[in-house]
């Protein structure tokens, strides 16, 4: 486990909780996976709310940044939000699984934990984002699995892991300094 200090807050990298209602054996084989973990000052959020809190925020750079991705994607052959999904992204109140949370279709749906993603001929992905109890702390954790079918699934990866994983981190401790978290 290794702390990413970011102002006076603190995302701490570990493993996907296995609480996760995401297949152990899927984790387990999957070609990329990361989690991080926050405490969760707000407790009484849903899963959802926690979701919006954290990816309905991207600051424009990042917005700037997924539509260049999306249309090298789309170039690609793969499935992807177009501009105005990116730039205005629409959360609801209540959600159920096979609804759209953002632009990811949700596949599992608990009072502790939503799990969002695609299934693309490349690669599938799962993006769960988990509320736990830890002694008197409530934390979220954010993981995500991606699964390759071929070489441009990795070669993809290739390039968007060093992104992602210093992106997801900023939209957590963007949601915190914010107060959404």
């Amino acid at each position: 486990m290794r702390i990413v200090p970011f102002r006076e807050v603190t995302v701490v990298a570990c493993d996907v909780l296995s609480a996760s209602v995401i297949d152990r054996k899927v984790v387990q084989a999957a070609y990329f996976r990361d989690a991080y973990c926050v405490p969760l000052r707000q407790s009484q959020l849903s899963v959802t709310d926690i979701f919006s809190a954290v990816f309905a925020h991207h600051p424009m750079w990042m917005k700037l940044a997924l539509m260049t991705r999306n249309c090298i994607a789309t170039w690609c052959g793969l499935d992807a939000p177009d501009a105005s999904e990116i730039l205005r992204p629409t959360f609801k109140r209540h959600y159920a699984v096979g609804d759209a949370i953002g632009v990811w279709p949700i596949f599992a749906l608990t009072a502790t934990e939503l799990v969002a993603g695609r299934d693309e001929v490349h690669l599938n992905f799962r993006v769960s984002v988990l509320r736990a109890q830890k002694h008197d702390v409530t934390t979220v954790t954010v993981s995500t699995i991606c699964t390759v079918h071929n070489r441009f699934g990795k070669l993809y990866l290739f390039f968007v892991i060093p992104f992602h994983r210093w992106g997801v981190q900023r939209l957590i401790l963007n949601a915190i300094s914010a107060g959404r978290l």
